[in-house]
C-alpha cells in the first residue's frame, strides 16, 4: 500500500529567486508550481512595479514572467509586505537601474536587520539612504553599478549575499563578493543555480568569495520544488506519530539544503528514504533523543525539531542557530518562552537550545506573527492532542495558506483551528 502523499506548495526561496531572475532577464520565463502565499505574491507584485509583467496560468499552475532584460527604470515604490528575501533581494537590483526607487515594508520586516546590505551597496558605488537603524525604508537613487570587489557580513542573513550575486551580472564589471561569517550556505547554492540556469557565468573562488561576470540574463523555464522547510512539519508528524509521509519532487537532487532535516530525523529513530523521486518518512512513534545537532545550515528547520523534542527519550540541543533570532521573530526566544508554558525544562545560550524530556501542560502558543512557529507547534499539539492552541493560526499564510487542512487530511486527528479552515480558498 502506497504512503500517504502531502501536497506541500512550491519552495517560497526558489519561487523568489527565480521571479527576480526573470525579471532581470530578457524574454518570457515560465515558473511551473509556483508557490501562492503572502510573501510570494507580495514578491510578485514588487517585480511587477519594476516593470516586469507576469500571467498566472489556470489556477497559478505557472506564472509567465515577460522580463525587462536590464536593471529597473525609475521612479517606482517598492512594497515588500512582510518578505524578507524582497527587501534584500530587491535593492541590488534596483540600484543597477536608474531612478529612484523607495522600498518599504511592515512593522515587522522594518526591524530586521538590513545594515550590511546597505554597507556592501554604498561600498560599490550605490546611491542609498535608509531609515533609523539602517534599515527599512530604503530610498536608492539609481544609476548602474560599476561593480568591482566587496564582502558582506553574513552572520545574520544568507540574502545580503544572495541579492548582490543575483544583482552583480548587471553591473558594468561584474561582482566579486565574499561573505564574511557566512550562515546558511545551502541558500547560496539554490542562488548560484538558479543564477546559471537563467545564463549568469557565476563560480566560487578559492579564498570562499564568488565571481560573477557582467552579462544579461536569458528566460527559461523553472519547475519550482516542493518546499522542503515546509515538508519538515510533516515529515515530523509522521515521525511523532508513527505514520509515513511521501513528498514527490525533494528528492537526492533537491536544490533545498533544508532537505536535510530528515537526517535530523533519521538520528532521532525515524526510517528515512530519499530517493531520484520523492522523500519518505516513516516514523516508530518514539522519538530517540540524547545528541546533539549544529542546524545552523538549515535553521528554518531547527523549530520543527525543538517542538517534538520534549518527546524524545532524552535531551536534544540544537546549537549553530544565532542568527534564528534575527527572523520574523527572535525564533529561539519564541520557542523556550511557548515550550516553558508547556512545562518543559529548556535551557537557552546566545546560539543554542537545549530540550529535555517530560510531560506537557496545557498552553496557548505564542505565534508572534511568525509562520514557523505556528507549524512547527501545531505539529506538537498533533502529537498530543488538546494540550495546545495557536493565538494566531492564519500567520501560516505567510507560506502555507492551507497547512492546517492538508495536516488534517494526512493525520485525522489533527484539529484544525477555529478560524483556519477556510484559509485555502482565500488565497486561491
Amino acid at each position: 500500500m502506497p504512503e500517504p502523499t502531502a501536497r506541500i506548495p512550491g519552495s517560497k526561496s526558489l519561487t523568489n529567486r527565480a521571479l527576480l531572475l526573470a525579471t532581470a532577464a530578457t524574454g518570457v520565463s515560465r515558473l511551473r508550481a509556483p508557490l501562492v502565499s503572502d510573501d510570494t505574491v507580495a514578491f510578485r507584485a514588487a517585480v511587477e512595479g519594476l516593470g516586469a509583467q507576469v500571467e498566472s496560468g489556470p489556477l497559478d499552475a505557472y506564472w509567465d514572467v515577460a522580463g525587462i532584460g536590464q536593471g529597473p527604470v525609475g521612479p517606482a515604490r517598492v512594497w515588500c509586505a512582510d518578505a524578507g528575501t524582497a527587501g534584500r533581494f530587491l535593492p541590488p537590483f534596483a540600484a543597477t537601474g536608474h531612478g529612484t526607487f523607495l522600498l518599504d515594508g511592515s512593522a515587522q520586516l522594518r526591524v530586521r536587520p538590513q545594515g550590511p546590505l546597505l554597507d556592501a551597496l554604498l561600498r560599490i558605488g550605490a546611491k542609498a539612504s535608509a531609515g533609523p537603524g539602517g534599515d527599512l525604508p530604503l530610498v536608492i537613487e539609481a544609476g548602474g553599478l560599476d561593480g568591482g570587489e566587496v564582502a558582506v557580513n553574513s552572520s545574520m542573513s544568507s540574502q545580503y549575499l544572495s541579492g548582490l550575486l543575483m544583482a552583480a551580472p548587471l553591473m558594468r564589471r561584474g561582482l566579486v563578493v565574499r561573505g564574511a561569517r557566512l550562515v546558511s550556505r545551502p541558500y547560496i547554492d539554490m542562488t548560484l543555480s538558479l543564477m546559471s540556469r537563467f545564463g549568469a557565468r557565476v563560480h566560487g573562488r578559492g579564498d570562499g568569495g564568488f565571481m560573477a561576470e557582467p552579462g544579461s540574463y536569458t528566460a527559461t523555464d523553472v519547475a519550482v520544488e516542493p518546499d522542503a522547510s515546509t515538508a519538515s512539519y510533516f515529515f515530523a508528524a509522521a515521525a511523532v506519530t508513527g505514520q509515513s509521509v511521501t513528498v514527490p519532487g525533494l528528492s537526492t537532487d533537491s536544490l533545498q539544503g533544508d532537505l536535510r532535516f530528515v537526517e535530523v530525523l533519521d538520528q532521532a529513530g525515524a526510517h528515512v528514504n530519499v530517493g531520484r523521486a520523492a522523500t519518505t518518512v516513516t516514523g516508530s512513534g518514539e522519538l530517540r533523543g540524547g545528541f546533539t545537532v549544529d542546524m545552523g545550515e538549515i535553521s528554518d528547520t531547527f523549530m520543527t525539531l525543538a517542538a517534538i523534542a520534549p518527546l524524545a527519550d532524552a535531551p536534544i540541543t540544537i546549537r549553530g542557530i544565532g542568527h534564528a533570532r534575527l527572523k520574523e521573530s527572535d525564533r529561539i526566544a519564541a520557542v523556550v518562552a511557548n515550550l516553558t508554558a508547556c512545562g518543559v525544562r529548556t535551557q537557552e545560550g546566545a546560539d543554542r537550545v537545549t530540550i529535555h524530556p517530560g510531560p506537557l501542560r496545557p498552553a496557548r502558543i505564542s505565534c508572534r506573527r511568525d509562520h514557523r512557529i505556528a507549524m512547527a507547534f501545531s505539529v506538537l499539539g498533533l502529537a498530543v492532542p488538546g494540550v495546545m492552541t495557536l493565538d494566531d493560526p492564519r500567520c501560516v499564510a505567510k507560506t502555507f495558506p492551507g497547512f492546517h487542512n492538508e495536516m488534517r487530511r494526512l493525520f485525522t486527528r489533527y484539529e484544525v483551528p477555529v478560524g483556519a479552515a477556510d484559509m485555502t480558498k482565500e488565497h486561491l
